[in-house]
């Protein structure tokens, strides 16, 4: 992501954003629903809102918080590769100072008859990522 030519990208990081979703293959977790919980790693340039002290220049977490919570409890995917996709795009298309993020989907209660503490799922996307290319 860092080049020569370009500083290193500043991160806002968000941790167990949590909602109760319907996202599985089997009947009962769409039924049922189940807690996701969302880790979020926004690269951004932050100097301009350092330097000035203003929120528009920034990325406000708190929207940001709010849409994923929309997004786990508002759409029903099969996978939470899907999820985490829906994610990504979203917060990509509505915060422009984002130029790349990490997202990560837990699953802590996934329907497996084995002990385990978490499922996880991890993607990382770009703004070139985008259809258009990030144009905006």
């Amino acid at each position: 992501m860092d080049s020569p030519h370009q500083p290193p990208l500043d991160r806002i990081t968000l941790t167990g954003l949590g909602a109760v979703g319907y996202h599985g293959v089997f009947e009962k977790e769409r039924r049922s629903g189940q807690p996701f919980f969302v880790d979020l790693v926004l690269h951004v340039d932050l100097r301009p809102a350092a330097a000035t002290d203003d929120l528009t220049l920034t990325v406000h977490y708190g929207e940001v918080a709010e849409m994923v919570r929309e997004i786990i409890i508002g759409t029903r995917f099969q996978l939470i590769e899907a999820l985490a996709e829906e994610i990504a795009r979203a917060l990509l298309a509505s915060f422009p100072a984002i130029v790349a993020l990490d997202v990560t989907v837990h699953k802590p209660k996934a329907p497996i008859d084995v002990t385990f503490s978490d499922v996880a799922v991890s993607i990382c996307r770009t703004r070139a990522g985008l259809p258009d290319g990030g144009a905006r």
